[in-house]
């Protein structure tokens, strides 16, 4: 049994490490505020885009554009997965892990090659520690994503694409729908569907939420509208990308929160289950004490 002096130096130690998890706990509340607005302030632009297009589309523009290229035989498949720098955000990066592994093992078993490109330092130790083959590895995205960081990936992956080097790009990262529910998504981002419905249940593509515009047919484009269609669609893809970023990273810090949260209260719990023990062994030690007291008057007389 420990010593009171040993219960007292644990409820130190615990006291110390709930400190530092609920502190961890309301920056990472903070934090989750300013991304969930990032997130919130990104959709209109998002969604504007993906209304113009299937508004050019349902009024009869067919840009001939190499992103609509229809792919008849899938040799090469892209995969971006998308997780965090840090750890202590619950389960985040393992799921991230385990549906990438998921989808490279999927596409081997179709004897389909795939080129797996990582962001996130914990993805990128997973995979090399497991020796899972990858093509790069992207640590410099933190907090607040840009737009430049969208296009750094759309630009690779529009020229590979474009270049048949690639015949499909997928993109994995956490979904942020509310503070609620977070879940580890497959995207089909390339090549780009206009088609009203996919059937794919893996997939979860943003043009499917955009509903027709049958005034389209009364506009007038300046320029034309082939070449309005040919412009967004590199928009459209670039905002993709930039839109998983920014939901990674508030499904990150509300991850966090969340787990922060469990620690904290179970500091306190353990704190509670440490005081009683404390007071049990020293009204021990204290009983014991007077035992030997009485017992050493009685022998004196």
């Amino acid at each position: 049994m420990a010593t009171p002096r040993e219960i007292k130096k644990r409820i130190g130690a615990v006291k110390n490490t709930k400190q530092i998890t609920s502190t961890m706990e309301m920056v990472s509340t903070a934090k989750s505020k300013k991304a969930v607005d990032r997130v919130h302030a990104a959709q209109p632009y998002a969604m504007k885009i993906q209304e113009l297009i299937r508004s050019l589309e349902s009024g009869g523009v067919s840009a001939k554009h190499p992103l609509l290229r229809k792919v008849e035989t899938v040799k090469k498949v892209g995969i971006l997965a998308v997780a965090a720098n840090r750890g202590l955000c619950g389960g985040f990066n393992n799921n991230i892990v385990k549906l990438c592994i998921e989808r490279i093992n999927y596409w081997k078993s179709q004897n389909i090659e795939t080129e797996v490109h990582l962001v996130g330092k914990k993805l990128i130790s997973v995979f090399s520690f497991q020796k899972v083959p990858f093509e790069k590895g992207y640590s410099h995205i933190q907090d607040s994503p840009t737009v430049e960081n969208g296009l750094e990936f759309s630009d690779y992956f529009i020229r590979a694409f474009i270049d048949e080097k690639l015949d499909k790009v997928e993109v994995i990262h956490t979904s942020y729908k509310n503070s609620s529910a977070q879940k580890p998504v497959l995207e089909s981002v390339l090549p780009i569907s206009l088609d009203n419905q996919d059937e794919s249940s893996h997939t979860h593509h943003h043009y499917n939420e955009v509903e027709q515009d049958n005034t389209v047919s009364n506009s007038i484009y300046e320029p034309n509208a082939e070449e309005i269609m040919a412009s967004l669609l590199p928009r459209a893809i670039s905002t993709i990308f930039l839109q998983a970023l920014l939901e990674s990273v508030a499904a990150e810090h509300i991850a966090r929160r969340i787990a922060m949260k469990n620690a904290t209260d179970a500091a306190s719990d353990m704190i509670k289950d440490l005081t009683r023990e404390y007071n049990r062994v020293r009204q021990a030690k204290i009983t014991q004490e007077l035992s030997e007291i009485v017992a050493g008057a009685d022998a004196i007389s």
